[in-house]
């Protein structure tokens, strides 16, 4: 499977499309509503799958709303210092959205308050994104299920999105990213609305659970055989869609977790061995990692089996570095053992 490539032969730009975030977390142990001070990190899952790509030497594009002022900029900074192309980012009216993130603590687990109503990107309209010059010599198109569920103008945002990627002949990469907290915020369909962006999708990122829901049933079976009769009948449903990457994770607590995975296509699929990662210091945004791994070697033309494990290797690194997003070398990346590894000297 051939990834996109420009005419002057190397990868055309990787376009992704979501609202930015700032994260703010006291320290682990102290509860948000007792603590005096907050940490800040820029994430998104979008842009924390631009930032990864691109410090993996894949150029991207980010897509986004940000207010202009210092929390807007610190914004674009972290895109910046990742070498993201911020130049269709679009400056409006409104606030940056923040989410709290109290990190797990001994038996207590991790917790997740969003306060992002009334952001700049939510405020906008399709009309405010030239979605046509973002896409131009575009090689993919990348957005979550998390534009949506934000409420009817999201819907038509991550719509919109599509189908200019359709009218580009840009293929599409779509994550579930399912946040029933969102949905469950207004009088939302999220089976209907998915499933009309997923049939745009070359590619999905998500598991038998999220394909459930789209499918609206569910499959017998253990492990391994669920997961490839789920594939089977999202690529029975969606013509357009050729690959399906996902993890497998078993939490032991909240520092060691065990993580597999895998990659389905129409004719042949790879699941890993499982890794062990421990100890566990941010688990955010390890999924936006695994899928950015899974890209890179897409984009390469890799295998089921390449994509899968290097997308593995992400996903573990980014267990061990705090903040929402991971930025790598392509060579750190693929000297990075994911079995545990000593001081590089």
């Amino acid at each position: 499977m051939a990834g996109p490539v420009s005419s002057s032969g190397g990868p055309k730009p990787v376009v992704c499309f979501g609202e930015m975030l700032l994260r703010l977390s006291p320290s682990a142990g102290t509860p948000l509503a007792r603590t005096d001070s907050l940490d800040l990190v820029v994430g998104g899952a979008e842009a924390n799958v631009a930032i990864a790509l691109s410090g993996l030497g894949q150029p991207t594009r980010m897509v986004t709303a940000l207010p202009d002022n210092p929390l807007g900029r610190r914004a674009t900074a972290a895109l910046g210092e990742a070498g993201v192309d911020f130049s269709h980012v679009h400056r409006g009216a409104g606030r940056l959205g923040l989410y709290f993130f109290e990190p797990p603590s001994g038996p207590v687990g991790g917790r997740v308050t969003y306060d992002r109503a009334g952001s700049a990107f939510a405020q906008c309209g399709p009309n405010d994104f030239d979605f046509a010059s973002a896409l131009e010599g575009a090689g993919l198109l990348h957005l979550s299920g998390i534009t949506p569920a934000l409420g009817p103008g999201g819907v038509e945002l991550a719509t919109a999105a599509v189908a200019a990627a359709r009218e580009a002949g840009v293929p599409v990469c779509f994550d579930g990213n399912y946040r029933a907290n969102l949905w469950d915020a207004w009088d939302a369909d999220p089976r209907a609305i998915l499933t009309n962006l997923v049939h745009e999708a070359t590619i999905l990122i998500g598991n038998h659970r999220d394909i459930s829901l789209l499918l609206g049933k569910s499959f017998s079976g253990d492990g391994p055989d669920r997961r490839r009769e789920a594939a089977e009948a999202a690529f029975a449903a969606f013509p357009k869609l050729e690959l399906i990457a996902s993890t497998a994770r078993h939490v032991d607590s909240s520092t060691s977790q065990r993580l597999a995975g895998r990659v389905d296509l129409r004719e042949s699929h790879w699941q890993t061995e499982e890794v062990r990662i421990a100890p566990v210091v941010d688990r955010i945004g390890t999924g936006d990692a695994y899928a950015a791994g899974v890209l890179l070697r897409w984009i390469d033309g890799g295998s089921a089996q390449e994509m899968a494990k290097t997308g593995l290797a992400l996903a573990a690194m980014k267990h061990g570095v705090a903040g929402d997003s991971i930025c790598v070398t392509r060579s750190e990346l693929e000297s990075f053992d994911p079995g545990g590894a000593d001081v590089s000297r």
